[in-house]
Parts: structure tokens; sequence; C-alpha cells
């Protein structure tokens, strides 16, 4: 399926500081969405933090549900619109190397890669900087990359 954009062509890649402006703004929902997720589970530990060595399948079925939601906020977002809030604040759209909006593999694929470009001290984020199409570590590793929209269109 293609990207709701109508042209990606004249879109130039994102560089390095609107991609972290993009990403503080989803880190700062996401972790308001995961502060809530931990608030439903305190009533199963009468309040208290959770501790896996007294809850054992109850830390495993909270670290399950905090997983899900970080691929379900991206997923749902890049699946049918091609950028999160924080993205379309930035004026940044994510498609795949064809120009197609990403699907669940993609997602997946992309969140796992860009742990890796988070391991070595962010190094595949910085490499945004050098590189000549201004892509991340999991951008390549995806085959996917993220451009800035044109002023004025829809969005």
């Amino acid at each position: 399926m293609p990207s709701p954009q109508a042209s990606t062509t004249e879109a130039a890649p994102a560089g390095l500081l609107r991609r972290l402006g993009a990403m503080l703004y989803d880190s700062l929902l996401l972790l308001a969405v995961l502060m809530i997720a931990t608030a439903a589970f305190l009533p199963l530990t009468g309040g208290e933090a959770l501790d896996a060595d007294a809850h054992p399948a109850l830390e495993f079925v909270y670290r399950a549900v905090l997983v899900l939601l970080i691929v379900g906020y991206y997923g749902i977002f890049w699946t049918r619109r091609g950028q999160t809030l924080g993205m379309a604040s930035w004026r940044l759209q994510i498609e795949r190397d064809d120009g197609a909006t990403l699907d669940w593999r993609d997602t997946t694929l992309r969140l796992a890669a860009a742990i890796l470009s988070w391991l070595p001290l962010g190094l595949g984020y910085l490499w945004i900087a050098i590189d000549p199409q201004q892509r991340a570590w999991h951008d390549r590793l995806s085959r996917t990359r993220i451009l800035v929209t044109p002023r004025g269109g829809g969005g």
C-alpha cells in the first residue's frame, strides 16, 4: 500500500536534531501511557512496587504489557498514518524504502533494530550526522526512512 503522502520524492531526509525532537515528544506521550498501565497494576500488589520475587508471574505479565504498549503505540501510528504524534509535530513521515507505509512486521523489525542503534552509546543514531542519506543504523536494517514532509500539506 503506498504512503498517504502524495509525493515523498520531493521530501528531504530528516536530520538528527529533528528526529531527536520527535523522539522526545513521543517519549513523553509514551511515558504517560506506561505510567497509567503501571498504576493499573498497583491494586494487584496492594499499592506496593512490583516485586519480582513475590509476584514472578505478575512481573512477567507487567513487562509484557509494557512491551505491547510500546510496540502498539508505534505500530498503530506507523501502519495507519506513517507518523506518530511526535513525528507529526516535527513534520516527519516514515516509509519503507519502496515508498509504502510500514506494516506490523516492519514496525517490530524497526523497533528491534533501534535497540541496536542505542546499545553502543547511541552511535547508531549519531550515524545520521555522517550518513549521506541521513539514515541511522536501524533505518538501513529495517529498510525504512524518515523524511521531512513539505509545509502546508495535509497530514
